[in-house]
Formats: structure tokens, sequence, C-alpha cells
């Protein structure tokens, strides 16, 4: 059998040799795809987004302007008022092994915020008061609160987490429209929307970093993973 005039391995030999190779490279990189696959997999991962949470006195003040809009029986997911808060990011999924980075990078966006006052009036609907998907309160968007949702995605981005780039509208939301339903199915909502009055404001010395777990029933409950004060 023909070899090569360097080696004497020969030509023939060296091809399966080199075959064997490379299936042993191919064989090392789908192992380490299933590595990380099932590492990823055993990980546990939460449902994480940022948040402002008002006062509980605040709370129940719009759970009471708002008892018109349920008591017309609308088909809507009313929330309890425990779960009203300013959504500022939703960080979806997140593993267990990045909550540190997370925590770290909204302990140091607080550590250089003051305490936030923030004005909550008007009701209204996402993507409109006829054909409502969210229902809510609304939240002024001032300088400061601008301030602090910029520096929230500029934090995070360094994470990993990608920045968002839609317009940010400040809410609290009320309740959630069943989908099945039709635009006649909230034939009155504006009316009712328009004639309610409501005014707050309250002063926010903390941003949480809120966990929701989603239920069979498909609502979800919302629990503080995290919870950073205002220092600046």
């Amino acid at each position: 059998m023909p070899g090569c005039t360097l080696c004497p391995i020969p030509v023939a030999f060296g091809h399966v040799l080199s075959g064997l190779l490379q299936h042993r490279r191919h064989s090392l990189f789908v192992v380490d795809c299933f590595l990380d696959s099932f590492l990823e997999f055993c990980i546990p991962a939460m449902r994480l987004f940022v948040a402002l949470n008002l006062p509980k006195k605040e709370r129940d003040r719009i759970y009471r302007a708002s008892r018109v809009l349920r008591e017309c029986e609308f088909p809507v997911h009313w929330k309890e008022p425990e779960h009203y808060h300013v959504t500022l990011k939703f960080l979806g999924e997140v593993a267990e092994d990045r909550l540190e980075g997370v925590q770290d990078a909204l302990d140091h966006v607080a550590s250089t915020t003051g305490r936030l006052d923030l004005a909550v009036e008007g009701f209204g609907a996402f993507p409109t008061i006829r054909r409502p998907d969210v229902i809510w309160v609304g939240i002024e968007p001032s300088p400061a609160l601008r301030c602090l949702k910029q520096d929230v995605e500029w934090a995070l981005m360094a994470c990993g987490f990608e920045r968002e780039t839609r317009a940010f509208h400040p809410h609290l939301t009320l309740g959630r429209a069943d989908g099945e339903d039709g635009a006649g199915a909230f034939r009155g909502l504006d009316d009712k929307a328009a004639n309610l009055t409501y005014q707050g404001h309250v002063t926010l010395r903390k941003l949480d970093l809120m966990r929701s777990h989603l239920s069979k029933s498909g609502v979800p409950r919302y629990t503080l993973k995290h919870s950073t004060s205002f220092e600046g």
C-alpha cells in the first residue's frame, strides 16, 4: 500500500484516521449541544419583571373608584388591588443563575435615584377603549419616571437583556379583556371611563423585581423577588 513520502502511514489509513477525527469532533459538538440544552432545562427559570408597587391605601382607592366598571359586567378579568403595579420592564423567563446579576443592576439604578413622585389619573384602554385588550388607570410620564425607565433599560442591557424600543406608556392594569368577545361586548365602556374622575399622588421609595406565577386558570399571581430602596 503506497504511503506518504514524509510519513510511513499509508494514504488509505490516513483517510480513515482523518474521518475518525472528524467524526469525533462532530460527536463532541453534539455532546456539548446536548449538555447546554440539558443544563438550560435543569436550571430553574422564573418569569420576572421590574415594577413600581403603589402603597396599599392608593391601590384600594383606585379599586373603589373603578367599581362602576366592574359592575357593568363587561367580559373582563379584573385584577385584585394587591396586583396593581407599574411595569417598567418585562424580562421574561430568567434562569436562576442570572438572578444575582439582575439584582445588582437594579441596586445600582436605585442607588442613583431619588424618591419618585407619581401622579395617578384617568382611565383608558389599549389598544382602544371600544375594543380593549387591557383596561388601565394612567400614570403621568414625568421626566423623573422616564429617566428611571431609561436607567433600568441600560442597566439590564449589560446583563444581556434587549432594550425596549416601544413608546413608554406608564399605567396600572385594572383588567384584561376576554379575547373571544367582539367590540359589541364593550358598548358603553367609553362613556363609563370618560365619566370617571380620579386623581391621586404617591411618593415611591423602592424599585421591585417581581415574579409572575401562571396558574392553571391562566390568571397570573405576583410575588416580590427583590426590592431595593432609592438612595439618590
